[in-house]
């Protein structure tokens, strides 16, 4: 097995393509379970929608942070490919000091929206974070609208809530995607500006090394 499969980078490779696999699966489970119920024994999964929904949003947003280390953005690079391969160098690093600043941003909004239903006190500060507001009220006691709470997640109830029960599953699970994945958009900015400074890439986004790609996988046949 080479270097790049293994440690912290492999084991963060692994795990994102495993999620969105696993996230591909259950919804497509899911949708067809609640169709075959609807069609065949006129009754409903109540809460497929929502947390197919749910599924989706898991989906997107991991899979942005994916598609930075695939370089599968889609972007504009006519002004890129005039360049010197110098100018184009300093060009594809300012590109990524901005998405790696833009992404802390986000990382903080996220964990801010994330964490009062977590019972965590957000930060404080308009732009920058300048401490922790630990007079923000809690929201770990808001639900789901259908999910029904999971056993295995009665923990939460002491952990959150001031062991008051669960009818629904609380918002802080579906939500933790939030904070994961902008966590996970800001390692791969860093990745990727790494590979900059390195000169493994000279820009962030697809371009069109990939239609060659693509003709090179077809082959000869045409």
């Amino acid at each position: 097995m080479s270097g790049a499969k293994t440690g912290p980078s492999g084991f963060i490779n692994t795990l994102e393509e495993t999620l969105i696999a696993l996230l591909l699966g259950l919804m497509t489970v899911i949708t067809f379970a609640n169709v075959i119920a609807r069609f065949i024994f006129n009754s409903n999964i109540l809460w497929a929608l929502e947390l197919t929904v749910f599924l989706f949003a898991w989906l997107v947003l991991l899979g942005a942070a994916y598609a930075v280390k695939a370089h599968a953005h889609l972007g504009v690079d006519a002004i890129v490919n005039i360049l010197a391969p110098g100018p184009r160098k300093v060009v594809a690093l300012i590109a990524a000091l901005c998405c790696l600043a833009f992404s802390l941003l986000l990382l903080t909004g996220a964990y801010d929206y994330w964490a009062v239903f977590a019972d965590l006190p957000p930060t404080s500060g308009r732009w920058f974070p300048t401490g922790f507001d630990l007079k923000a009220r809690s929201q770990s006691f808001y639900e789901v609208q259908d999910v029904p709470m999971l056993g295995a997640l009665r923990f939460l109830e002491d952990l959150i809530n001031y062991g008051e029960s669960y009818e629904k599953l609380p918002k802080v699970v579906p939500y933790l995607v939030l904070p994961l994945s902008m966590l996970l958009l800001v390692y791969r900015f860093a990745q990727a500006t790494v590979q900059v400074l390195r000169g493994e890439a000279d820009r962030l986004v697809a371009s069109h090394e990939v239609e060659d790609e693509l003709d090179e996988a077809r082959g000869p046949c045409d």
